[in-house]
């Protein structure tokens, strides 16, 4: 289990801010609530990433889950992974590298979320040469320009086409209206010495337009710690090793049916754990993500409002660079171009249906990899690749009668690395009573190998696997939704999943190197469980307890895979005018490793003071993550040395935000 570590130097720094923020408390006046929705208003917000156009939570084919602006300002999420955690069924893994999510019990250490969908307002944030839907520091959004999320858990392959294997992640940005004019935001935490500042604008113009732009700075030292380095038989403190920096811009313009948004990010992280099997603690070792991503969109309605269409082109790029050293530097770089343009129409000419219809296609113009070495040029190794993917889709939301709808559809995809692939969905949604609702649900989702996993080979440290197949998971699931009076509400989810054909990385029988193979199948069966409470003052608690059991065919355990989860998440104003508490819990029982041995289950605790005693667009708060200071660690990859990592202890951040 986990253990408390000794106190250092965040313990005094949460002693000072806790006197800062008695001395903010003493100040007179009325209390503006963070998270003063009502549970109504909460369970009416619209959903558009499951079906790609609005609905409410009631009406979609899953057992959808939001978190609000509101939500994230008061429990001060860093990362889009830690405000997804607190959602049943998902966990976090970090290797002091990336953050990578875990879903209903799959989470293959050193996977880059190549089975959960990221977009940003529909637009698709995965790369086509790693697959990767970056979650961390990497994620090209600051968290703070960000409305809601949604999460839409279990196969979206019917609507969105690769990658939509365990879920979606739609992410909706603030527009200028929500922002109504000028933000500035300062962060600091330690004992990481991280830095942060933000700067954004935001306007809704009597002439209908409406634009905002923002723009991200973060810094941070990291911490020293003690590593091992496996069978090389180093180990030591890296000192100085553990650095990050952010940049982030967004930038939205929207007039009447029209609106272009730019995202773009550029994250690095020092290397202190000899990534890929490295030479251990050289300083000045990296790796590094920059995303661009641009979308142009008409949206409108038309024959009375009975027909809404939509249509969109994108483009985005990818480039990954990383420095690391095997007895001399080592370069990869991977960069990834892409354009693509998507129609929809949704129809309601029709009584009692809304009938969908669309088009989307992607041209890959670049996926190019390469292996670097600067000493010995000769050796260079350069992969350059094309692609596409395109796929037509429908779906039919039928209402039979009063308390009973189903929804119908399917995609037809061609790419080129795995064909034809149909993904189908069914869903059949019963409200018995106006307080009830039940859902059957059933799903196929297929992803193609990517880039990486199929033609990345460096003759060092992997090899290529052009036969390698797609994977197919189909999922069913039962959903309950009860309402309880007007301010509780409490859903029972269970859950069944099969995964054909997994793409893992294994041992090439001829070189002997890394290569990544398919052929294993896997299983899992879970139950969610979850309860939303609020109250009058403007307090809200909500949590979840998830069981789960995923297992390769044949019964083997799968590796990181806790097998139960447990999520407590409670905001309140205190009695003190102008501030508000937020308290978080965690707990994760222990994760099988890639050795055979388990780290421990922990739990955790976050705990965040804030108040808007400037102003109602002004915010203050002291947050303590890990609040107890527990040790704890999470597995490791077969390409690190490391058979697990130690996590952060507890740390403490200050951050201020003004608007003007």
């Amino acid at each position: 289990m986990s253990r408390r570590r000794p106190a250092g130097k965040a313990t005094v720094l949460l002693a000072a801010s806790s006197l800062l923020c008695a001395a903010v408390v003493a100040q007179p006046g009325e209390p503006e609530d963070l998270t003063a929705l009502s549970l109504a208003q909460l369970l009416d917000v619209s959903i558009v990433g499951a079906s790609k156009y609005v609905q409410k939570q009631s009406e979609v084919a899953a057992a959808v889950s939001v978190i609000t602006r509101q939500e994230i300002q008061a429990f001060g999420w860093h990362t889009l992974a830690e405000a997804l955690a607190s959602l049943p069924g998902v966990y976090t893994t970090y290797d002091r590298q990336y953050s990578y999510l875990g879903m209903r019990g799959f989470g293959l250490p050193g996977d880059l979320n190549t089975r959960v969908l990221i977009t940003i307002n529909g637009n698709r944030v995965n790369d086509p040469t790693f697959d990767q839907g970056p979650t961390g520091p990497e994620f090209p959004v600051d968290l703070d320009m960000v409305e809601r999320i949604e999460f839409i858990p279990g196969p979206g392959g019917a609507v969105y086409g690769q990658n939509a294997m365990l879920g979606v992640v739609n992410v909706v940005t603030r527009d200028g209206a929500a922002v109504g004019g000028a933000e500035l935001a300062a962060a600091y935490e330690a004992p990481q010495a991280a830095r942060e500042a933000r700067a954004t604008g935001g306007w809704a113009f009597g002439n209908g337009v409406d634009a905002v732009v923002s723009a991200s700075d973060m810094a941070a030292r990291g911490e020293d710690r003690y590593y091992r380095f496996g069978a090389s038989g180093v180990s030591g403190v890296a000192v100085g090793m553990d650095g990050e920096r952010n940049q982030q811009v967004f930038a939205r313009i929207a007039d009447g049916p029209w609106s272009l948004e730019q995202v773009y990010g550029l994250h690095r992280k020092d290397d202190p754990t000899g990534a890929f099997l490295s030479d251990p603690l050289v300083a000045g070792d990296y790796q590094g993500d920059r995303h661009s991503l641009t979308q142009l969109q008409f949206a409108d309605d038309a024959a009375g409002d009975r027909l809404h269409v939509l249509a969109r082109v994108f483009t985005g790029s990818e480039n990954y660079r990383s420095l690391l050293t095997y007895d001399g530097p080592f370069l990869s770089p991977a960069d990834s171009n892409w354009s693509g343009v998507e129609a929809r129409v949704l129809s309601t000419a029709l009584a009692d249906h809304k009938l969908m219809l669309g088009f989307e296609a992607q041209d890959n113009t670049r996926e190019n990899q390469a292996a670097v070495y600067p000493a010995t040029p000769a050796d260079d190794v350069f992969i350059g690749r094309q692609g596409y993917r395109a796929g037509i889709y429908a779906q039919d939301e039928w209402r039979i009668s009063g308390s009973l709808a189903a929804t119908l559809g399917a995609r037809e995809d061609r790419n080129d690395a795995t064909g034809d692939k149909l993904s189908p969905r069914a869903a059949l949604i019963w409200r018995p009573a106006a307080a009830t609702t039940l859902k059957a649900l059933y799903g196929i989702a297929h992803r193609a190998p990517n880039a990486f996993e199929r033609d990345y080979g460096d003759g060092v440290t992997q090899t290529a696997n052009l036969s390698l197949k797609g994977e197919t998971i189909d999922t069913i699931e039962l959903v309950a939704d009860q309402r309880i009076g007007s301010d509780f509400t409490l859903r029972t989810s269970v859950y069944r999943w099969k995964m054909q054909d997994l793409i893992s990385l294994g041992l090439d029988p001829v070189s002997g190197l890394s290569q990544y193979q398919s052929g294993a199948n896997v299983t899992a069966h879970g139950l969610e469980v979850s309860a939303d409470k609020t109250w009058e003052p403007g307090a809200r608690l909500r949590g979840s307890v998830s069981a789960q059991e995923a297992d390769y065919a044949g019964g083997r355990e799968l590796v990181n895979s806790p097998k139960l989860l447990g999520k407590l998440n409670l905001s309140t104003p205190l009695p003190v005018k102008h501030l508000r508490a937020a308290y978080e819990f965690q707990y994760d029982s222990s994760r099988l490793t890639l050795n055979g041995t388990t780290v421990g289950g922990y739990e955790l605790s976050n705990l965040i003071l804030s108040t808007d005693i400037l102003g109602p667009r002004s915010l203050m708060s002291v947050g303590a993550y890990n609040l107890f200071d527990m040790e704890y660690a999470q597995p490791a990859a077969a390409t690190n040395w490391q058979n697990s990592f130690d996590q952060d202890g507890r740390s403490v951040q200050l951050k201020a935000t003004f608007g003007f």
